[in-house]
């Protein structure tokens, strides 16, 4: 075993597994359920990295750090002998972390004394210059992320986002575009002098997939890497790639989105007006959960089979939803899943946003994924199998990504 990855959200793992499959590393991804099972038991043979996936974004930070510290002796179970923590390419995050006490802790665990902080991700527009993150071309701070509701980036600089998280005496320095461009021995060796001098993070700019690429190889031999998929995606695995080829199904085509992301809302509007769109009542939710689940299948099952058909919380910026209703929308969602994955019309679900990503897995009792070919940057189908045995295809697309048609493309749906 090659590589070990920790993720702090499930749309993450998925993302980051993409990256590392396109650079020819046989990637397997365990939910965090699936670390019940012994690393020695689980599948591993022919496998070159694991990703596992938590649900630790927004947790209390010793949560995080804890969860993460498991996480880590796991992989280091099944013999992983280098590490990668992955977090959100807009680096969503507070003062309190919890990317900076997770990266603490597993510096610390690994007996690390530096490493990388890289989000960018150039191929789904997240880039760093001057140390500063920009979503596309605007800056974090101006972008939708400012008004994320529960972790608001209202700063822009990577190393001033971090710095409270880990406290003063954590040097963070920065390892800039001309340097990068001068070729990966510049960058090696300006690291190893930022590694005598003390320095414990080094942000990397990066405004290209060529740019990461270089500081991939640089880092080759770095204990723990952390950052976006961007920076995985310049590894090199040992094969051409690591895609395995997964069974194409026939039957209903179903998309279920809990996110609130304007990509996703545009995405929601495009299926529902090329198939049928099925929108959520979150007052029936309120009422009669099991009900409003029982009628939410009703009209899904009178689609016409051939029809993609989308169940969706929100398809435009009007449609409100409180977030102390977050959790009722995911639990529709994940029985929704639940009851529809037992249904041998069901040819696949593609689930949208990272929260209700999390839920349905768990719901499901998914222990292990296979990645398959990339539908888009960071999104791809998996064969997901169940405690039960069960092999069930999905997506698990974080709610910032794809282009408008992903859930028509998916399916093979043109126009």
């Amino acid at each position: 075993m090659q590589l070990g990855a920790i993720a702090d959200d499930l749309t993450g793992a998925t993302d980051l597994a993409i990256a590392l499959t396109n650079a020819g590393f046989q990637t397997l991804v365990v939910p965090e359920k699936g670390l019940s099972t012994p690393a020695e038991a689980q599948e591993l043979l022919h496998i070159d990295a694991v990703v596992v996936a938590l649900k630790t974004r927004t947790s209390p930070a010793q949560e995080a750090v804890d969860r993460s510290l498991e996480a880590l002796k796991w992989l280091q179970a099944a013999g992983c002998e280098q590490f990668y923590f992955k977090y959100c390419s807009t680096f969503d995050s507070t003062d309190q972390g919890n990317i900076g006490p997770v990266a603490e802790a597993l510096m610390d665990a690994l007996g690390a004394s530096i490493t990388v902080v890289a989000p960018a991700f150039p191929a789904t527009g997240r880039t760093v210059y001057q140390g500063n993150l920009f979503v596309y071309d605007l800056p974090l701070h101006e972008s939708s992320l400012s008004e994320h509701p529960l972790t608001p980036m209202r700063d822009s600089n990577i190393a001033r986002l971090l710095a409270p998280q880990v406290g003063p005496r954590a040097r963070i320095e920065l390892l800039n575009l001309q340097t990068i461009l001068s070729g990966e021995a510049a960058v090696e060796d300006h690291l190893e002098k930022l590694a005598r001098a003390g320095t414990r993070y080094v942000v990397v700019d990066a405004i290209t997939e060529a740019h990461l690429r270089t500081v991939a190889a640089a880092c080759k031999d770095m204990q723990l890497l952390t950052g976006g998929s961007g920076l995985a995606a310049g590894l090199s695995g040992p094969h051409a790639s690591g895609a395995a080829e997964l069974e194409q199904h026939q039957g209903r085509m179903i998309t279920l989105s809990g996110s609130a992301s304007r990509t996703t809302q545009a995405q929601v509007q495009y299926a529902a007006e090329r198939g049928r769109g099925i929108k959520i009542d979150v007052e029936g939710l309120r009422e009669n959960m099991s009900q409003a689940v029982d009628k939410l299948i009703e009209a899904v099952l009178e689609v016409e089979q051939d029809v993609p058909t989308v169940v969706y919380a929100t398809a435009s910026p009007g449609d409100v939803v409180s977030t102390a209703d977050a959790g009722l929308i995911e639990e529709c969602l994940s029985s929704l899943a639940v009851e529809l994955s037992r249904l041998d019309a069901v040819r696949g679900i593609i689930v949208a946003g990272g929260e209700t990503s999390g839920a349905v897995i768990d719901a499901l009792g998914v222990t292990a994924m296979t990645t398959g070919p990339q539908l888009a940057p960071g999104v791809a189908w998996v064969q997901a199998r169940t405690a039960n045995a069960q092999e069930v295809s999905l997506v698990l697309k974080s709610g910032n990504f794809g282009s408008v048609d992903l859930f028509t493309e998916a399916w093979g749906v043109k126009g």
